[in-house]
């Protein structure tokens, strides 16, 4: 029976959010941390895929379309033991709120959609405790297809799935993919107990509620600063910002 990090006498507590590719999550959980920074809470912030003893081996693989549904998962999770290891659980037993930008379910809903036996997945993550916290961004498939076009002309290529050949056309290809996602997600939402929002309505609503439940069930006056943190030192004079600019020119 896996155990929230609270159940196993952390100190600190760990919110995690997880949605579809532009479903909002990662906005969500920006917003969250700049409100608990506010309030003087200790806030630490972690995302998917972004341990740098695997970055670059990741990068090139997509990028090369090598991928295959196995090493895919298993690099994601290598990358997550690192970070899990190096820096969530140190922080933790730090007494920090720790903010991940998705957590091993998003593992559990790809690579399952990917092929990858369900049983096997949850196993090579079975040394991970559970989040105090998972706020779940149910979004439409075309308002988050919509909100990743925004910033740029195309899908990407195993964002859209396209390494799955479930279409030729990588837009139809995305709401397959995802649509398949969704469904393991929704599978998995009573399961962990996912506070599951409804990421069609606006970001302020949805910040605020996000708000709400954190206020509600984590008694965040355990996690404020002794001392606030310390103020950015002065700007030098204009006339030294360009002799530095110009050193750096240089």
């Amino acid at each position: 029976m896996m155990k929230t990090f609270a159940e196993l006498n952390f100190p600190g507590r760990l919110i995690a959010v997880e949605g579809l590719d532009g479903s909002g999550k990662s906005t969500q959980i920006y917003l969250l941390k700049r409100w608990l920074e506010a309030e003087g809470i200790k806030v630490y912030f972690s995302e998917w895929n972004s341990s740098e003893l695997v970055k670059s081996a990741t990068s090139k693989g997509k990028k090369r379309e090598l991928l295959t549904p196995t090493t895919f998962s298993l690099i994601h999770a290598t990358d997550f033991a690192d970070r899990y290891e190096r820096h969530l659980l140190p922080l933790l037993r730090a007494g920090y709120v720790v903010l991940c930008d998705r957590y091993i379910f998003t593992a559990f809903a790809r690579d399952v959609t990917r092929g990858c036996p369900p049983d096997w997945v949850r196993g090579i993550y079975n040394f991970a405790a559970l989040p105090d916290i998972v706020f779940f961004f149910k979004a439409d498939l075309e308002v988050s297809l919509n909100r990743i076009l925004e910033g740029r002309p195309k899908l990407k290529f195993f964002e859209a799935g396209m390494d799955l050949r479930l279409s030729a056309d990588p837009y139809e290809s995305f709401r397959i993919f995802q649509g398949r996602i969704l469904e393991q997600y929704l599978a998995m939402a009573g399961e962990f107990k996912f506070m599951v929002i409804d990421a069609n309505q606006n970001v302020e609503k949805q910040q605020s509620f996000v708000r709400k439940v954190v206020g509600e069930r984590i008694n965040l006056v355990r996690f404020r600063r002794r001392r606030p943190l310390p103020l950015p030192p002065p700007l030098p004079p204009d006339n030294k910002v360009k002799e530095t600019e110009e050193d750096l020119a240089a």
